[in-house]
């Protein structure tokens, strides 16, 4: 039986299920002169180059819409226990 290839891109997205090392890992994140997005160090896709500024403009977005979320989910609890009643119109 054939050996299947354990890297390479399939409809032009990359996939690498080799072994990951350590160092691997980490110079995968790191790539100063790539763009924004770099192959991932192991899986399918792609993962933010830690090295581009765009990256940590993404990271910090994300942040900020976390922790809107996290400071909104109480106040949206608050409003569920609220039992008014709701008007409805249908027209003919």
């Amino acid at each position: 039986m054939a050996d299947k290839p354990t890297s390479g891109t399939l409809f032009g997205i990359p996939y690498n299920f080799e072994q990951p090392s350590l160092k691997r890992m980490l110079s995968s994140h790191w790539q100063p002169g790539e763009g924004m997005l770099v192959e991932k160090p192991f899986g399918v896709g792609y993962t933010l180059n830690l090295a581009s500024w765009r990256s940590w403009v993404v990271v910090l977005v994300a942040g900020v819409l976390w922790w809107q979320q996290s400071q909104g989910a109480g106040e949206v609890a608050d409003d569920e226990h609220e039992d008014e009643p709701v008007e409805v119109v249908v027209e003919d």
